[in-house]
């Protein structure tokens, strides 16, 4: 079973990156791009089936979110998980929500 200390955080180029490398050798990912300083867009989320709720996805939301508190960072989901999970985690993470 995976970790949050098997995620992987790359950004570059105004596009942000977490991926896990799965024991299959497959890659569970969420990908950012930054839309203006200070404000990010979640727009991809992606869990091999093999892996599909066990909460990898979950897994990398969370620390999405974490690491845009800790920066000040707002994020607007266009990914519908990401949105789900903001919706689930209300009034919690509303603070880290741009609409």
């Amino acid at each position: 079973m995976v970790t949050e200390a098997d995620i992987k955080f790359e950004e570059k180029d105004g596009r942000g990156r977490y991926s896990i490398l799965m024991p299959n050798g497959e890659e569970s990912r969420l990908t950012y791009a930054t839309r203006a300083p200070g404000h990010i867009v979640a727009d991809h989320t992606f869990v091999p089936a093999p892996y599909r709720g066990d909460g990898v996805a979950e897994m990398l939301v969370e620390r999405l979110f974490a690491d845009a508190r800790a920066k000040g960072v707002k994020i607007t989901p266009a990914c519908w998980f990401v949105a789900d999970e903001f919706a689930r985690h209300s009034p919690a993470w509303d603070d880290v929500r741009e609409m």
